[in-house]
């Protein structure tokens, strides 16, 4: 498989923010989010066997890992990756953008689904049967950025009854919508939902790649 980075860090974000975490970053994605913080990751990358990864992951002693991208799922070898970080007895984290399939994922591994909401102009891209796939341990992310993501994300909450299947996500665009504003708009419509804020990137800014 191509990994673009393997490196140690907190948690920047979900339910796990602040833990130390080993984020295994693979290369390549299908989509291209208006706002994307990893582009980098599209192409390139080093050519890895899943023992290599395993490797360099043992080497930071840490018990939680978060499978990322790009898109991960992109690459079938992310399946039988996720797998085997489960069988070493790692807390295994999945980002994926909710554009692949994700019943083939490791259900020992915690789903974090990205549902990409209009402003990110991928939305069209979305599998919405990978939702009922979701269960209590899992989490479903949507990034917002203005008022309209913000009313169609509230809506495909309800519709799809989220929070009574799993922790629901709300995170602004870093650097476009404002926290409060955001928060405001959560505490109004009480909604049962988690604000979310990009910790990694108030720690590491401006150079945020790696960390």
């Amino acid at each position: 498989m191509h990994v673009t980075e393997i490196f140690h860090s907190i948690q920047g974000e979900s339910t796990y923010v602040g833990q130390p975490c080993v984020f295994v970053r693979l290369t390549g994605c299908p989509l291209r989010c208006t706002w994307c913080d990893s582009a980098y990751a599209f192409s390139g990358g080093t050519e890895m066997t899943i023992g290599e990864v395993l490797a360099k992951v043992s080497a930071y002693g840490c018990p939680l890992v978060e499978v990322t991208g790009g898109e991960p799922l992109h690459q079938p070898e992310a399946f039988p990756l996720i797998a085997a970080l489960c069988d070493e007895g790692y807390e295994v984290l999945v980002e994926t953008s909710g554009a692949i399939d994700i019943a083939p994922v490791d259900r020992r591994a915690h789903i974090i689904l990205d549902v990409k909401c209009p402003g990110s102009e991928m939305a069209d891209r979305m599998r919405w049967d990978n939702l009922p796939k979701l269960t209590d341990k899992d989490e479903a992310k949507f990034v917002i950025q203005d008022r309209a993501d913000y009313d169609w994300a509230k809506a495909i909450v309800e519709q799809h009854g989220l929070a009574q299947r799993c922790t629901v996500l709300f995170s602004p665009v870093f650097g476009v919508l404002e926290p409060r504003l955001l928060t405001e708009w959560i505490l109004a419509d009480r909604l049962p939902v988690r604000l979310q804020l990009q910790v990694h990137k108030y720690v590491w800014a401006p150079d945020m790649r790696g960390v």
